[in-house]
């Protein structure tokens, strides 16, 4: 068995008239993630996480934001690329773990919703996505709500 790991960041600020996208799902907020896509951070973080695992580059290389076909889109179809990206190096995910820091809004109420759409577009069991959400205790740029960020780290196998 071949397995590798990466890990993944992104942070992206937060903006009044903005939908807010996390892990695929819609989230009713006052503001929302600003960037050159729907700025979802959890998406783009796994994104990074599953390049870096098979060593073939970052988000920004295979998506970049000076292209302008890239330009709100949403991010679950930079994460399907992903995946095909995997197909044809001929790796499968073994698992995620994500980690949102957000001041606000609650996240629990939507972690079974972004399980269920990464699992669908990574082709893999729900059981396998864990997603956890936390504050950073009133500190620094997320504790001031003027951010939100994520981190990632999946586990990928080569297949023979």
């Amino acid at each position: 068995m071949n397995f590798k790991i990466g890990f993944g960041y992104d942070v992206h600020q937060m903006v009044e008239g903005r939908e807010l996208w996390l892990g695929g799902v819609k989230i009713e907020h006052s503001k929302g993630a600003l960037g050159h896509s729907d700025a979802d951070v959890i998406l783009h973080a796994l994104c990074d996480a599953i390049l870096g695992a098979m060593n073939v580059g970052d988000i920004g290389k295979h998506f970049p934001d000076t292209d302008k076909q890239f330009k709100n889109i949403d991010s679950k179809i930079l994460l399907k690329g992903v995946y095909e990206i995997m197909q044809k190096n001929n790796y499968k995910i073994g698992n995620v773990d994500c980690t949102l820091t957000l001041e606000k809004p609650k996240i629990a109420p939507h972690i079974s919703a972004m399980q269920t759409a990464i699992a669908s577009i990574l082709n893999t069991s729900v059981e396998n996505i864990s997603i956890k959400a936390t504050t950073s205790e009133k500190l620094g740029f997320v504790g001031r709500e003027e951010g939100v960020a994520a981190y990632a780290v999946v586990l990928v196998e080569k297949m023979n």
